[in-house]
């Protein structure tokens, strides 16, 4: 009987015990970072974009031809003098200004999609906010080198490469911002 209790007792402690392997990447002294498919990353967006364009052209263009004739003879006979005058003008004056500004600050948490052959992170991240009726959606993805994430695995959104973050709204706020239908029609017409 002893020797049936310690048989059960070794494959008891033999299936509960860890594979030291397992947990070889972790530091008793460090925090873990995210490293692998799955794990959640938070990116702090703060993006600030600023464009300005100016442009001015303007061009002038004249042509005159004149032709002018009179005559007389010895003040007997007068011949009918006749004059002719064209003249040309033409003048262009252009101008247009662009100016953009735009500010994103947010914090979205994303997971690592997949880890690329060269050890970086390629990260997938959305969310959706909805209050009264108006809709916010974020989406982001990139890839992320591991050294760029802080020990909180954080990542400031100028560190991941490839990035797109995509902001979309849609609610009363965003279709009273668009022309009617009726304005649409006339810019395209005119």
């Amino acid at each position: 009987m002893k020797k049936i209790i310690i048989i059960l007792f070794a494959f008891v402690i033999g299936a509960s015990a860890q594979d030291m392997r397992l947990n070889s990447f972790k530091s008793l002294f460090s925090d873990q970072k995210a490293n692998r498919v799955g794990d959640a990353i938070t990116i702090l967006v703060m993006e600030a974009s600023e464009a300005a364009n100016n442009a001015q052209t303007s061009g002038g263009r004249r042509s005159d031809i004149g032709f002018g004739a009179s005559g007389s003879l010895d003040g007997e006979s007068l011949i009918p003098s006749a004059t002719l005058d064209i003249g040309s003008n033409n003048e262009f004056s252009g101008s247009g200004a662009t100016k953009s500004t735009g500010m994103v600050r947010t914090r979205i948490t994303a997971t690592i999609d997949s880890v690329l052959n060269n050890g970086n992170l390629f990260i997938r991240g959305s969310r959706v906010i909805s209050i009264n009726g108006e809709e916010q959606r974020i989406f982001i993805t990139g890839v992320v080198r591991v050294s760029d994430i802080a020990s909180d695995n954080t990542i400031k959104s100028y560190n991941i490469s490839e990035a797109e973050i995509i902001l979309e709204g849609s609610g009363m706020i965003d279709r009273m911002q668009s022309p009617g239908w009726l304005t649409k029609l006339f810019h395209w017409l005119f």
